[in-house]
């Protein structure tokens, strides 16, 4: 019986060609098509929050974290998420959602978002979004609009838009914000 020695690891470039091939197998070209690809062609996906999991040193599957405003909810974009067919039906997918979700909940995440099947994912924490809450840059089917709530108003504020979220502008911005009715000073030097 051949044992396998499964590792889940951060995502690196380095797992670029197999991330694409495990995701045109499980997904084929209509994957550019859909509203959440709309969503990752906005920005990159946050690497420290994407996982693969590799088979004796072979990438067999993947998830990627897409910082996302969903709303007025700073979270992350959940896919794609795939496994390679020699590996499926094992646990892999579900053990990486777990490890993205967690990796997301620690790095201060809202909500991790996903349009995705209410059978596999709603036994992973995740729960439907009210009906047309959010606008897709696409269309959706809104009876898949899933997410797992990690900040304890996040349904509420999951309402309008969902696009990418550039972490550097919304840090510079927030900073602005707490600098409101303060004055700020410039230096230079001479």
């Amino acid at each position: 019986m051949y044992k396998h020695d499964l590792i889940y690891l951060t995502e690196d470039a380095s797992h670029d060609a197999a991330i694409e091939l495990i995701n045109e197998e499980a997904f084929g070209p209509g994957r550019f098509t859909r509203a959440a690809a709309r969503i990752r062609e906005q920005g990159p996906h946050d690497l420290s929050l994407s996982f693969i999991c590799a088979d004796d040193g072979e990438t067999i599957a993947s998830v990627r974290m897409t910082p996302v405003l969903a709303g007025t909810v700073r979270g992350h974009l959940l896919g794609p998420l795939a496994v390679r067919p020699s590996h499926k039906n094992k646990g892999i997918g579900r053990e990486l959602v777990r490890i993205a979700v967690e990796a997301a909940k620690r790095n201060g995440s809202e909500a991790v978002i996903l349009v995705g099947d209410p059978p596999y994912y709603c036994p992973l924490g995740f729960e439907k979004v009210a009906y047309n809450a959010l606008a897709f840059p696409g269309p959706v089917d809104p009876n898949r609009v899933l997410v797992v709530p990690i900040a304890a108003d996040t349904h509420a504020r999951l309402q309008g838009s969902i696009a990418w979220r550039d972490d550097a502008a919304s840090a510079i911005a927030d900073q602005d914000e707490d600098l409101d009715g303060v004055t700020q000073l410039t230096a230079i030097a001479v």
